[in-house]
């Protein structure tokens, strides 16, 4: 009698193995865009340095796109549900390649501001059709693994372009654009060469369904809520930190320094943890991401040198990576397969919004920083509450959409 030996998979393997091609093809592309992802973090000095605008109208043009964003998740979205899932990523990818040079050579402020807007539109039109995407591909249970490993992809490409787009910029901001038009058509080209239509079969439901079905879903509502008190608490890293840290006397020198710490600690620790937790309940996991957030983030009121910022980024970026798969796992148990571009949308139009309410937080500072941090604290141990309320529905639902 002879006993059959499962061999177990290596370290290497359990982490980043047992995925689809199409999947690799997708993350592949991902990192190539991000890599080129160089001229939003420099927008601001590039409007006021090289097309001499005032502060007051670069706000208005960064407004403008935000604005542009909100409206973005939405339709993509429902062409991702529509025309498919390939064709709304690699159509979103070279609209962006074209926006991006629009802007580049545009030199008035009414070009500007039409192609910020259109930039708006089209750079992150990319995002519900890559969810979804990930949804037709993976198996719910390797879903979060998935999701982390894109995350990863996507900081680890704007780390290392962030960082040679501001040596880039020394010779000029036209560079800038190119690269982030060539990365744009790359992720275009792959796509549509090694990533397979998964949008489900008319027969399936394909073609039914519109966006009021999703905005029925008592549920998703619900959890999109939440979406929106996680992506709040952590727009604080782009919006009202470095004001603050400037006004506890951080030079930007000693902030970018600190903020390091977020990017190392994504990419080591990102891969190692995706797929361990992947086997817990979803929502909980997702609010207790939340929770440790809004703790780091209230921890920033006592905030007075360099290596206290770091310690509170440690706290907050560790929450981060809790979130950082969990969320569209979720989002992708909830939706009917035939509607998952229209969920994935949604879940953007959170962040978009988040995005843009973020900097109204700003005036709790000349209160005092207890204010503003304690607050965002708040925000998130309220929002970590409410994730976990929703525990039961979301399982159920995750359930009965696996059948």
């Amino acid at each position: 009698m002879t006993t059959a030996t499962v061999e177990k998979p290596s370290f290497l393997k359990s982490k980043i193995g047992g995925l689809p091609r199409p999947f690799w093809a997708l993350w592949s592309g991902t990192l190539v865009n991000r890599l080129g992802t160089m001229v939003m973090p420099f927008t601001g000095v590039y409007l006021t340095q090289s097309r001499g605008l005032s502060l007051a109208a670069a706000g208005m043009v960064m407004a403008i796109f935000g604005a542009g964003q909100l409206v973005s998740q939405l339709i993509a979205g429902s062409l991702a549900d529509r025309i498919g899932r390939r064709a709304t990523l690699a159509g979103g990818m070279l609209a962006t390649a074209v926006a991006m040079l629009a802007l580049g050579y545009s030199t008035t402020l009414p070009a500007i501001l039409v192609s910020m807007f259109v930039l708006g539109l089209v750079i992150d039109a990319y995002r519900p059709a890559s969810s979804a995407l990930v949804a037709d591909l993976i198996a719910p249970a390797e879903r979060p693994r998935a999701y982390g490993l894109l995350f990863w992809a996507i900081n680890l490409g704007y780390a290392v372009g962030m960082t040679a787009g501001g040596w880039l910029a020394q010779s000029g901001f036209m560079w800038l654009f190119w690269f982030d038009a060539v990365s744009s058509v790359i992720f275009a080209v792959l796509v549509w060469r090694a990533i397979p239509e998964t949008r489900p079969e008319p027969g399936d439901g394909a073609r039914g369904g519109e966006m009021r079905e999703v905005l029925r879903d008592r549920l998703m509502l619900a959890f999109t809520a939440v979406v929106l008190g996680d992506a709040l608490v952590y727009s604080q890293t782009f919006t009202t930190l470095p004001v603050a840290m400037k006004l506890v006397g951080l030079s930007t020198a000693e902030f970018g320094l600190a903020m390091a710490a977020n990017g190392v600690l994504i990419v080591v620790l990102q891969p190692l943890v995706s797929d361990w937790l992947g086997r817990w309940d979803p929502a909980r996991t997702f609010a207790l991401g939340i929770a440790v957030m809004g703790v780091g983030f209230a921890m920033t009121a006592f905030v007075t040198s360099t290596t206290a910022l770091v310690v509170t980024i440690v706290v907050w970026t560790l929450g981060e990576i809790v979130t950082a798969g969990i969320a569209g796992a979720i989002v992708a148990s909830l939706a009917p397969a035939h509607l998952r571009g229209r969920y994935a949308g949604l879940f953007g139009l959170a962040w978009a919004a988040a995005g843009m309410a973020a900097p109204l937080m700003t005036p709790l500072l000349k209160i005092s920083a207890s204010a503003l941090w304690f607050t965002v604290g708040v925000i998130g141990l309220v929002t970590a509450a409410a994730g976990a309320a929703l525990s039961p529905a979301i399982k159920r639902r995750a359930a009965l959409n696996e059948r």
